[in-house]
């Protein structure tokens, strides 16, 4: 009797479990098995009874075939149903299968970006709210990011008052007032954001206007000064420029612009205009080594003696200087006279001139094309300029 109870028993689990498919919500009825045993050799029987109460769990549907296409015993078809308990309009709460609109309003309209869980806090003006740096921090910024004090002459110089030479004549001459004293030594460290600075009466800005650099293309008879006496200084080219700084930078000083380098009245071509004194005293300064490249048209014939004489070198200024290299151009069409190409790296005091002349040739034109690896725009036209980016200044030699 005990043998046919446990076959029936797994019999009735092995039909369940082969059900691929149950309803979601329909549980299983409890399964009461008993089973007996007795003893036949012996003349007093005993029975006893055993009862387990079994329920089932519904089947997981199998993950290769859609909930949807499980048939169960009747053939028909079993979907998986998400009950929705929702209060109807009479106001009582009923089941459905089918969410309410509201919910898939909801869900369509639904922001699919992941919202940023760090918020910055706002203050009641709007703006957000800086935390407080410690101590330690604010040294560490001023020690290491912070621009260092600087010598008065040079930040007069670049707040655009005069050149460095006349700051330094202004500050001994008593004109320049720091912090309610009168100062008189140009090297006094001062801070312009920090120090109040007046010259001649009146109070130097805090804030200083932006580096600015600038390649412009030289007109004949324009001198490299800065003096206001000079008529023809090529700086008067950038007049417009100025005119139109407080429209492009409101608040900001004007730049006091000057030349890095010089080139004669008779000189036309490539020369660089800046406000940076580091970087003009870098670029100009014989220690950089940088090449410039003239092209010179000259009257005459040029044979090989020429050629020999300039690449010799000459004397100037009681320094013997000598080219980086000498080139007879192709003759032009439209140019009947002769051109060389000469490249140099000192820029002395009309050294090119002095080298064409100590070989018994006159120039009748002199032209300067290339400062380092910046060559003059093909398309900058007599007397404009253009405004030089990073890279350009990279080519200059400038690392800053």
């Amino acid at each position: 009797m005990a043998s046919v109870a446990t076959t029936s028993t797994a019999t009735l689990f092995s039909s369940l479990l082969k059900r691929p498919s149950l309803p979601i919500f329909r549980t299983l009825p409890r399964i009461t098995c008993s089973s007996s045993s007795s003893s036949s050799s012996s003349s007093s029987s005993s029975s006893s009874s055993l009862q387990f109460n079994i329920s089932f769990a519904p089947s997981k549907p199998k993950k290769n075939l859609p909930l949807q296409d499980h048939d169960d015993d009747s053939g028909g078809s079993q979907q998986l149903l998400i009950p929705w308990i929702i209060r109807g309009e009479d106001g009582k709460l009923k089941l459905q299968t089918h969410p309410p609109a509201r919910v898939i309003h909801s869900h369509a309209l639904a922001d699919t970006k992941t919202p940023n869980p760090i918020k910055k806090k706002k203050t009641q003006s709007g703006g957000t709210k800086d935390s407080k740096l410690s101590k330690a921090a604010r040294r560490f910024y001023n020690e290491n990011f912070k621009e260092p004090p600087e010598r008065l002459s040079k930040v007069l110089a670049a707040a655009g008052v005069a050149s460095r030479r006349s700051s330094e004549e202004l500050i001994f001459e008593g004109r320049v007032n720091v912090n309610g004293s009168v100062c008189k030594t140009p090297q006094t460290k001062v801070d312009p954001t920090k120090d109040i600075i007046y010259v001649n009466g009146r109070r130097l800005p805090k804030k200083l206007p932006p580096k600015v650099y600038f390649a412009l293309n030289k007109p004949k008879g324009y001198i490299c000064s800065s003096g206001e006496k000079e008529s023809k200084s090529l700086l008067n080219l950038f007049d417009e420029f100025l005119k139109s700084w407080n429209k492009r930078n409101p608040g900001l000083p004007k730049p006091r612009l000057f030349t890095v380098g010089r080139l004669d009245v008779a000189t036309t071509g490539l020369i660089i205009v800046t406000n940076d004194g580091d970087f003009a005293q870098t670029i100009s300064h014989p220690s950089s080594m940088l090449s410039k490249e003239y092209i010179a048209s000259v009257d005459g014939v040029v044979n090989k003696k020429h050629l020999t004489a300039i690449s010799e070198g000459t004397v100037i200024d009681g320094v013997h200087c000598t080219p980086d290299s000498v080139e007879l151009l192709p003759k032009q069409p439209d140019v009947s006279r002769a051109r060389l190409r000469i490249v140099v790296h000192e820029g002395r005091n009309h050294e090119v001139r002095e080298l064409v002349k100590n070989s018994g040739l006159e120039i009748h034109s002199l032209k300067r094309i290339r400062i380092g690896g910046f060559r003059l725009p093909a398309d900058l036209g007599i007397g404009k300029h253009v405004e030089l980016k990073q890279a350009n200044l990279k080519l200059l030699g400038w690392k800053s």
